[in-house]
């Protein structure tokens, strides 16, 4: 059982060739040495003429892991059905143009228990949160598995008790999906998302709310957890759409950051 592409030909090239020249060029783009190696991930999930190269900012820190990833759990918001806690697919691998990427079914059965973990398709066939995020994967990671998570209804604790339980080692990396404030004026966008940047660079959890990030709460679970283990967050990249691509009066912000271990808090 395979996940089609959903938004392929549209928040991304469907052709293969296209695409694989647009993610690399994007990578290559980013210049800026980065010598810590990344636990976690927040990246912005749009398309990718508005926050490609925010995600690229992200994505381009796996240079030095990329040999060592072999698993990386996705989570991010559910935009097309209302999902009553979080919700694990039963499929056995999600596709994009560049190949089909397999699910970690091993991994999804650590968590088969858990009370709030719903089994159901259904909100992953149209979603882009996650779909959009692997492309990059597939171009920098040798061989990897996902583990897809949409969040729903679900409180910030639930989402670090479930990432504690899928946290792993080095092979594992955590990458929360999330776009920023949607469809305010250019400057109103940038006072907005410069407090909710803010936020998470203070693991402010509790202060983060649909209205800042439309994946606030899987932000606020890995928020949660990253503290819990002593991690250190770091800002790789901030803009809107009125930066990148598009009018300034409805703009969506991006953002990316990175967590790493840091040994003063470990």
């Amino acid at each position: 059982m395979i996940r089609p592409s959903a938004v392929a030909g549209q928040f991304y090239p469907g052709d293969p060739d296209r695409l694989q020249k647009q993610v690399s060029e994007l990578l290559a783009n980013v210049t800026t040495p980065i010598t810590s190696i990344p636990k976690a991930l927040i990246a912005p999930h749009a398309g990718y003429i508005y926050s490609g190269v925010v995600a690229a900012a992200a994505f381009a820190t796996l240079r030095n892991s990329a040999q060592t990833i072999t698993r990386t759990v996705l989570m991010g918001p559910a935009h097309y059905a209302r999902v009553r806690g979080i919700a694990a697919p039963m499929v056995d691998a999600f596709e994009t143009p560049l190949g089909c990427v397999p699910v970690d079914t091993k991994a999804l059965r650590a968590i088969a228990d858990v009370p709030f973990v719903v089994w159901t398709d259904a909100p992953h066939a149209p979603e882009h949160a996650l779909e959009v995020e692997l492309p990059f994967l597939q171009v920098l990671l040798t061989s990897f598995r996902i583990v897809p998570l949409l969040v729903g209804d679900v409180r910030p604790q639930d989402i670090a008790d479930v990432l504690r339980q899928l946290w792993g080692g080095p092979e594992t990396l955590i990458i929360v999906s999330s776009d920023l404030s949607h469809y305010h004026d250019y400057e109103t966008a940038r006072r907005l998302d410069a407090a909710t940047a803010a936020a998470i660079e203070r693991y402010n959890w509790a202060s983060l709310s649909p209205d800042q990030a439309c994946g606030c709460r899987a932000v606020a679970g890995l928020l949660l957890e990253a503290d819990r283990c002593g991690l250190e967050v770091q800002r790789l990249s901030l803009c809107n759409s009125g930066d990148t691509e598009g009018s300034r009066d409805r703009v969506v912000g991006y953002g990316a950051w990175m967590f790493t271990q840091n040994p003063a808090r470990a």
